[in-house]
């Protein structure tokens, strides 16, 4: 089998598109934070993505944020596209956010040409695992964040006695008159998917169902879970003994 063909295989094509998305996703934002306040009827809403950069109604958002003393990030090593209020929680990593992406993503690549199956298999066992790991501890961390500033606002901002609070990386949160929705953005999804593809590549790790066989798998699959639901209505629709039956029978034995 010529390498080309190989790599048409599901276990080694998945891997590749995913490293293909998680490419693409560097460049969208990850993530999207909705704003809503009595002064902005219609709304804000601010982009951020996978390196120091913010797109949207930055620059009112930074303006309702130093209201309650809540203020963007300082990336410390990368210059980014706002201003850095010097109250600013640090957080060096959003710097090198890329870099866990692109790490990803090249494993991907070196897993689809292991040069033999073992290797191929073991491959995908650990790039999952990794991603997941590296993905999960990104999350936590950024979630860590959102806690240290919401949990260090400005004793000077204009209005005080504000709470500590901690904003969801997922979620919906209100802090005074502002309530916020945060959720993912383009490349959000577009992880989702490829950490989707992973799953998928190691599911077929013992397989060499190629690309162009997914059509036949997909209806082979439709028509399993069609049988499991005809199965699960044919037991619902069976008559159910009832109570005078079963007495009836019990006195029958009694005779």
């Amino acid at each position: 089998m010529s390498r080309l063909t190989r790599l048409t295989e599901l276990r080694r094509a998945l891997p590749l598109a995913a490293a293909a998305l998680l490419l693409v996703a560097i460049a969208l934002p990850m993530w999207r934070i909705t704003l809503e306040a009595p002064q902005y009827p219609d709304g804000l809403f601010v982009e951020l993505y996978a390196y120091p950069r913010l797109e949207g109604d930055v620059a009112e958002t930074q303006g309702l944020n130093r209201y309650v003393g809540f203020y963007y990030p300082d990336p410390v090593y990368l210059d980014p596209n706002y201003d850095v209020n010097p109250n600013a929680i640090a957080v060096p990593e959003w710097s090198v956010g890329p870099l866990a992406f692109v790490a990803v993503a090249a494993a991907g690549v070196f897993v689809a040409l292991a040069p033999t199956v073992r290797k191929l298999k073991l491959g995908l066992t650990c790039q999952l695992a990794g991603t997941i790991a590296v993905f999960v501890a990104m999350f936590a961390l950024i979630q860590y964040r959102l806690h240290q500033a919401g949990h260090s606002l400005d004793p000077d901002a204009p209005m005080r006695g504000i709470d500590g609070f901690t904003p969801p990386l997922l979620g919906t949160y209100e802090i005074a008159n502002i309530s916020g929705l945060a959720w993912f953005g383009p490349g959000g999804y577009l992880t989702l998917i490829a950490i989707a593809l992973l799953v998928a590549a190691h599911a077929f790790r013992d397989s060499t169902a190629t690309v162009g066989d997914v059509p036949t798998i997909g209806a082979d699959r439709f028509e399993r879970a069609r049988a499991w639901i005809r199965s699960r209505r044919d037991r619902n629709d069976r008559p159910q003994p009832t109570a005078a039956a079963d007495g009836e029978r019990e006195v029958t034995r009694d005779d």
